[in-house]
């Protein structure tokens, strides 16, 4: 952040200290009080997707709530506590009869629903894929699954209609890159140029061409990972790469010590899918090898929202 946008650095410094300060927080917490109390949580949310619908418009989308001191984007904050509601739900004996799959199908359509229409398709499909991992792991049939994957190809259609031109111009674009590099997919080039010129040890903190004289957009956002392999090279990306995976083996080692405890073996799980599927895809459309999305690169792309979510999610998930 500050080879790129050093006057950022002050506010991501914030950022990271108000992380920190819940990521420690969420380890004294009583886990058990919030299971309690889920259904005043998703209440609390519910009402703060609504107001999300009457927010301003912030790059065309209805993401964030002004508090004034910081802007609120609710979707990232809306994450470690949509695990605590989905998990608890899951967690019950006999989760799937009757009334108790009447309360889980609402409490997952409701926000990504709230999210699909910010407009914000990618959080959404990153929450319900969650949900469908969830859904697996807590016991469902694998022929279930499969009947549902099917169910999903066959609306495919109806969900393409839906999407905002945009968002259709961004598919396009992926599937052939080299048909408006000036337009639609200028922003999947510039990326592409942008990680390639680092080279293997890259130019130098603060000596990113690409980003400096912002010919990548959203360079401190989006495409952060990009920004940092131009500065620090094959070299620099690959650190974060093992870091990222060292991350995940810590989790998936403790998830190994909790499969008699579904609650926490769920929380967990979603856990690691909320984390590494944001990682994959983040990096992905860095490197031109995924669509352009929204997704942020967790504790490194600049965003408040975004970093304190990551790590009160990592509080909870390491405290249980």
């Amino acid at each position: 952040m500050y080879g790129i946008r050093p006057d950022l650095l002050g506010n991501f410094l914030i950022f990271m200290v108000a992380g920190w300060i819940a990521f420690f927080s969420a380890r004294f917490i009583n886990i058990e009080l919030l299971k309690h109390n889920s259904k005043s949580i998703f209440i609390v949310f519910v009402g703060l997707f609504l107001v999300n619908i009457f927010s301003s418009e912030v790059r065309g989308t209805r993401r964030w709530i002004d508090f004034y001191v910081f802007q609120f984007q609710t979707s990232e904050f809306f994450k470690p506590f949509f695990l605590i509601i989905v998990a608890h739900l899951l967690s019950y004996e006999k989760k799937f009869h009757g009334r108790r799959l009447l309360i889980l199908i609402p409490t997952v359509l409701i926000p990504v629903v709230a999210i699909f229409i910010q407009p914000d398709l990618d959080t959404a499909i990153l929450y319900f894929a969650v949900f469908t991992v969830l859904l697996y792991f807590a016991g469902t049939s694998t022929r279930l699954v499969a009947y549902g994957m099917v169910g999903i190809a066959f609306s495919l259609p109806i969900l393409w209609q839906l999407l905002k031109d945009y968002q259709k111009a961004r598919i396009f674009g992926f599937l052939n890159p080299e048909m408006d590099p000036q337009g639609i997919t200028y922003n999947l080039t510039q990326s592409i140029i942008t990680a390639g010129s680092g080279g293997l040890f890259g130019k130098g903190l603060g000596l990113g061409t690409q980003a400096r004289h912002q010919f990548l957009p959203e360079y401190q956002t989006d495409f952060a990972f990009a920004s940092l392999v131009e500065q620090l090279g094959f070299i620099g990306g690959l650190c974060i790469i093992l870091l990222y995976s060292l991350l995940i083996f810590r989790l998936i080692k403790k998830l190994f010590e909790s499969k008699d405890q579904p609650f926490r073996y769920l929380f967990l799980i979603g856990t690691i899918t909320f984390i590494s599927s944001s990682f994959f895809m983040n990096i992905g459309m860095n490197l031109g090898m995924m669509p352009i999305t929204g997704i942020a690169l967790p504790l490194i792309s600049y965003g408040g929202s975004s970093i304190v979510s990551t790590l009160l999610l990592l509080g909870f998930a390491l405290s249980l």
